[in-house]
């Protein structure tokens, strides 16, 4: 067996019987088992056997251990960002094979020296998780901090840097959240992070700068537009679905064309947005965590929503099949009686699309009409998971707590969560 002397941090090629790897030595916990992380950023496991050579590219000398803190200057644009987590804001960890995420602002500046140097950035970090860990709790938070920077006379936009995976939830809340805007709010992620070759990273945060010193005055998301390093896109907040798990252009808008179109350099604005740079943003950040999302599917119970009646839910949204139906009359599991049930015991019942594309109509079948006459609240085109952030952010406040006005509120177009013309 041959002889190893490398040690986890090491840049080798390894030489196996049909072919030659390339990567970086990770711990391994086996001690017959070398854990290379290869260059496409993929972890794998090779049998000290099944080693033949090797060629120590470049040793690992260890992490730096100073950083140096962001420097302002007069003149440059100045850019309030706020780190939550996510892939952005992470880095390989030789020990584990998995990323970290940085301890403080100076390290968080050396993952992307080109940012700081181009703008002022002010920088807080109010919790670090992953976003699949993310509740109302932590959206007030961010909320909260990117108010803060909002109402800091210096600052020309804010940046939320945010995992992937409930991206577009917390796009969503803030969108709700933050009323009267008057500067840019640009949430952005990775889907790869800054150690990879084919990350994602520093050119979508180089277009969320750019960005965030427009006029556009909304909460949106900002990655890229196409798989390569060309462009990005601005995405209104609550009108933007994830719709790929791996892909760098996992982001797309729905329904509706993005904003703009983003590179570090210049925007092209595609849409109408808000402009208004006048007045006091408002904290209203009121939210009722008694809500639901289900989806129907064929067969399902109509008890379910028993249940959440009997847990106390006060609003639950439904993600529909077609123009808005769920099992009718004609079924064994007729779902009309229990909604009108639900109803009657005080639970605000929504309707969402399952299918992303279109709007629902609920006059076009009688289940529909059915539905809609029990109090079902159709809402359109508006997506599921704004539906639901919406309803709980309706129902958080006290004031709107009749039928009525939660329904004028649900039919509202607070945030551009409508599209005012669909085409068919």
């Amino acid at each position: 067996m041959v002889e190893l002397k490398f040690s986890a941090g090491d840049e080798v090629k390894i030489g196996l019987a049909m072919k030659e790897v390339s990567g970086t030595i990770l711990e391994s916990y086996e001690k017959d088992v070398v854990l290379l992380k290869l260059d496409s950023g993929y972890n794998i496991g090779i049998p000290k056997d099944n080693i033949h050579g090797y060629k120590v590219v470049k040793k690992y000398k260890g992490p730096e251990i100073k950083y140096k803190k962001p420097v302002f200057k007069k003149g440059k644009p100045t850019i309030g960002m706020v780190v939550t987590g996510g892939t952005i804001a992470s880095k390989v960890d030789y020990k584990t094979g998995g990323v970290r995420p940085p301890e403080n602002e100076e390290e968080f500046a050396s993952f992307y020296p080109s940012l700081f140097e181009n703008y002022n950035v002010k920088v807080k970090i109010p919790f670090m998780i992953d976003s699949s860990s993310m509740s109302s709790d932590e959206w007030k938070k961010v909320a909260f901090e990117v108010k803060a920077f909002l109402d800091d006379k210096d600052v020309d936009g804010v940046i939320v840097t945010h995992g992937t995976d409930s991206l577009h939830y917390t796009s969503s809340a803030l969108s709700f959240f933050l009323r009267d805007l008057n500067k840019p709010v640009v949430l952005t992620y990775s889907q790869r992070s800054i150690d990879r070759a084919s990350s994602d990273a520093k050119f979508n945060l180089e277009c969320a700068a750019r960005f965030a010193t427009s006029d556009c005055t909304e909460v949106v998301i900002v990655g890229r537009g196409s798989i390569n390093d060309d462009f990005c896109y601005a995405m209104r907040g609550t009108k933007v679905r994830k719709l790929h798990s791996s892909r760098r252009d996992a982001f797309k808008p729905v329904n509706c064309l993005p904003i703009a179109k983003v590179t570090k350099d210049e925007i092209e604005f595609l849409e109408s947005y808000n402009s208004n740079r006048k007045g006091k943003v408002v904290l209203d950040d009121s939210f009722s965590d008694k809500i639901a999302l289900i989806k129907f599917v064929p067969g399902t119970d109509p008890s379910i929503l028993d249940y959440y009646v009997s847990k106390g839910f006060k609003g639950i949204v439904i993600e529909m099949l077609g123009m808005g139906l769920v099992a009718g009359e004609d079924s064994k599991k007729s779902w009309i009686p229990a909604v009108r049930k639900a109803i009657k015991s005080g639970v605000v019942i929504c309707a969402a699309a399952q299918t992303i594309y279109g709007r629902l109509n609920p006059n076009v079948y009688s289940i529909g009409r059915d539905l809609e006459k029990a109090g079902v609240i159709y809402l359109k085109d508006m997506l599921s998971e704004t539906a639901f952030v919406k309803l709980g952010w309706v129902l958080g406040h006290r004031s709107w707590r009749s039928y009525d006005k939660i329904r004028e509120k649900m039919l509202e177009n607070v945030s551009g969560e409508f599209s005012e013309i669909l085409s068919e």
